[in-house]
């Protein structure tokens, strides 16, 4: 028999994997039975105690924006709703079965505060997009990396080998998963999930991204908040990613993308919390805005230099206008136009964010200040650049 085929259906039987809480299990079972009633899955919640506080606050929490609070578990579990309280308690139990903290060399806390701005991204855009229940989402963008915490458990705790930090793409991780150990940590999450009997929309998530554009609404969704929560912490260098997949993928201008972003930092704290991830929602905030900090002094210097090279006869070395030809005016308008393409677009986006942002925190506040300072030198750049144009 195959060897990835024999492990992928030793997984799907349980093999290696972590047990999840009996009481989360048994609200998979019960949320799926119609002669099922709240005070059953109320009855069955109070049996943990700690997972029952944890629902309680997660109802009452931004996650859910409700206006009055759920005072009882009957009415936490009716604000979840039945699905949606199954696949968050499986959630928590499945959080709750790894540690936290840095073991052999891999950072679980990094993993799970990832893991956490990915699905509330998730949900995020879910809320915007409007093609996918929000809460389902964000577990299936919490969930997108739980294959690779039992890969790590099974090939590399243990094993003396180290996973290559150039391997800094997805695509290459899976391939040098694959050809070392015969399978890859999204195939291992897809049979975890099934096992522990995750809807089939989530566990379809793992290997969503390989069929893309033409993958389910869920799956692609997950992708781009994958995408954008690397650019929020800090793996690419350009700002502007977080807004052009969005837009590229679903037409989301940047409006909305901004919606999505403070939502998520308005959220992260409450459902942090609940799900025992460690957080500084105050160093990643200012983490982004100094990233939005360096995407401007980038379209300082290119709007500088268009001054000076203006009324010259060289253009600008913008990659959409290094084959333009002549001078004068041709060099002038084809100038405008890269500058339209290569800092217009950035630099709205940068401006948009810090304007919303700065509507949403103290003035006085070290993050409220340099909001302020962004927003003033994206204003001045944009008059250069009007000024430019005329």
């Amino acid at each position: 028999m195959d060897v990835q085929a024999d492990l992928i259906r030793r997984l799907e039987s349980g093999f290696s994997l972590p047990t999840l809480s009996m009481v989360a299990i048994r609200l998979v079972e019960l949320a799926s039975d119609e002669e099922c009633s709240v005070n059953d899955l109320a009855s069955l919640i109070e049996k943990d105690p700690s997972l029952a506080v944890r629902l309680l606050r997660i109802a009452n929490s931004a996650f859910f924006k409700s206006v009055e609070p759920a005072k009882t578990l009957k009415q936490a579990v009716i604000r979840i709703g039945f699905q949606q309280l199954r696949i968050m308690a499986l959630s928590i139990s499945l959080r709750d079965t790894f540690p936290m903290g840095i073991v052999k060399g891999f950072d679980y806390e990094r993993f799970w505060r990832a893991s956490l701005y990915r699905g509330l991204m998730t949900k995020s855009l879910a809320e915007q997009i409007k093609n996918c229940n929000p809460e389902e989402a964000f577990v299936a963008g919490l969930t997108l990396g739980v294959g690779f915490l039992i890969f790590f458990n099974m090939f590399i705790k243990d094993s003396g080998e180290e996973i290559d930090h150039r391997l800094d793409s997805l695509q290459k991780l899976l391939v040098w998963e694959q050809e070392k150990f015969g399978v890859n940590h999204r195939q291992i999450g897809a049979a975890a999930l099934h096992y522990w009997k995750f809807p089939d929309s989530i566990v379809e998530c793992q290997e969503g991204f390989l069929r893309l554009p033409d993958s389910s609404p869920l799956s692609s969704i997950c992708e781009l908040a994958r995408n954008m929560s690397m650019s929020l912490l800090g793996k690419s260098k350009d700002f502007h990613d977080l807004y052009r997949d969005a837009k590229d993928w679903f037409g989301l201008g940047g409006s909305a993308i901004n919606v999505v972003i403070l939502s998520v930092f308005q959220e992260v704290d409450a459902i942090a919390e609940n799900l025992k991830i460690e957080m500084d929602k105050e160093k990643d905030l200012l983490g982004l805005m100094e990233k939005a900090n360096r995407a401007l002094s980038s379209i300082s210097e290119k709007i500088s230099m268009m001054q000076l090279q203006r009324g010259g006869i060289e253009p600008p070395s913008f990659e959409t206008i290094k084959e333009g030809k002549g001078g004068g005016q041709d060099v002038v308008s084809h100038t405008l136009q890269a500058v339209a393409h290569e800092i217009r677009n950035p630099l709205i986006a940068v401006a948009g964010f810090a304007r919303r942002l700065s509507t949403t925190l103290d003035p006085e506040s070290k993050g409220g200040k340099y909001a302020q300072i962004i927003l003033q030198e994206a204003q001045r750049l944009e008059e250069a650049l009007s000024q430019m144009k005329a």
